[in-house]
């Protein structure tokens, strides 16, 4: 191999961080030329202004430079014409129509996390579960469907702002803590609300969550469900009837009365109650009293309710309240990162790991099985 095939090769292993694949691949590398130690590398961006622009370039340099006998490293930096950047989407999309990605034969596993009742902390569990299944190696997206009530971009240290990159019709979801995140929050002001949506709005905004954000190849999209059962949940309900469903509750009769209902309609409209969460839970204190602040037993009864049908729905966790928890939230940094022994940190990974074992069911999916 000549030196600038070396480089050639060298650069083209560069990974575009908002895509997760080889710009070789993506056919982002264009000239490479070496005369004596100094390697000239040209490379296209997908579009002007590429947040990752910094990040390639320096990748780049790198990459080119770590070839034995290169000691200077020229770098020219274009933009993708309009038909390469419309043959990119058509690669990205596996040549296939635009069309959601997530349907009956998918093999990326849908969980849906609801509750009956608002303030049961689901948007701290589903954030939180999102990071520990990533942390276990699995590739993660999240999708913050609770419109009207998102906090999934501060839950996870997103910074306000942020929004996806557009490729044409294509956009690149963030990446916060290993998950792939998208949020009605990230096409509004600081502060600015969603009001007077409606049922058809809210349809068309989750269906393009789901079908114009480029997730990639996913082992697990969880959902972040608004509380209830409205609009949204009717919505999801028709474009994934085979996605499976984590209900949350608290440890109250209040919140598991409600929640038993939520996981009630999911059924009716064909998903499969996986399991429930029990947030909120009693917590031992220093000297060993138990603190039972939202009483106890909520969550089993919400699993034995909706077990009663001969289809199981075990407590999968009971997750104790913790300050450490909330404060991850409120800074943006879950308690599931970094070594602590925080109990909640601990169930929620230990939910992670039952959760990563069950794997996805087959059924509803058609198998690449033929008869001869």
């Amino acid at each position: 191999m000549t030196t600038a095939e070396s480089v050639r090769t060298a650069v083209a292993a560069v990974t575009d961080p908002e895509l997760r694949r080889p710009i070789g691949d993506l056919d982002m590398v264009r000239e490479v030329e070496v005369d004596g130690d100094r390697a000239t590398v040209g490379i296209v961006l997908t579009i002007v202004g590429c947040p990752a622009a910094a990040r390639i370039e320096s990748d780049v340099r790198q990459a080119a430079a770590s070839v034995p006998g290169i000691a200077e490293v020229d770098l020219t930096i274009g933009v993708m014409t309009p038909a390469e950047r419309k043959a990119l989407t058509e690669k990205l999309r596996d040549g296939q129509a635009r069309q959601m990605p997530f349907g009956p034969d998918s093999l990326t596993r849908v969980i849906l996390v609801s509750s009956g009742k608002g303030g049961v902390g689901k948007s701290t569990v589903t954030a939180n579960l999102a990071v520990a299944l990533a942390d276990l190696g699995l590739a993660v997206g999240l999708v913050d469907a609770d419109v009207h009530g998102f906090s999934i971009p501060g839950l996870l240290g997103i910074p306000a702002g942020t929004q996806p990159t557009r490729i044409d019709d294509l956009m690149l979801p963030p990446v916060a803590h290993g998950v792939k995140t998208i949020s009605i929050g990230m096409f509004l002001r600081d502060g600015e609300a969603v009001v007077a949506w409606r049922g058809p709005m809210l349809h068309r905004t989750v269906s393009q969550f789901l079908t114009d954000v480029f997730f990639g190849d996913l082992d697990v999209l969880l959902i972040d469900m608004p509380p209830g059962t409205g609009d949204i949940a009717i919505s999801i309900g028709q474009l994934l009837p085979h996605a499976e469903v984590l209900v949350v509750t608290t440890p109250q009769t209040a919140a598991s009365d409600v929640a038993i209902r939520s996981g009630l309609v999911a059924r009716q409209t064909g998903q499969r109650v996986i399991g429930v969460v029990e947030n909120m839970a009693a917590f031992t204190l220093p000297d060993g009293t138990v603190v039972d602040l939202f009483g106890t037993g909520g969550g089993a009864a919400v699993a034995a309710a909706l077990s009663e049908s001969g289809d199981p729905a075990p407590l999968l966790a009971s997750i104790p309240l913790s300050p450490a928890l909330r404060e991850g939230g409120d800074a943006g940094v879950p308690v599931v990162t970094g070594d602590t022994a925080d109990a909640a940190a601990v169930m929620i990974r230990d939910l992670a790991k039952t959760l990563a074992r069950q794997g996805r069911g087959l059924s509803g999916r058609s198998l690449p099985m033929s008869i001869g």
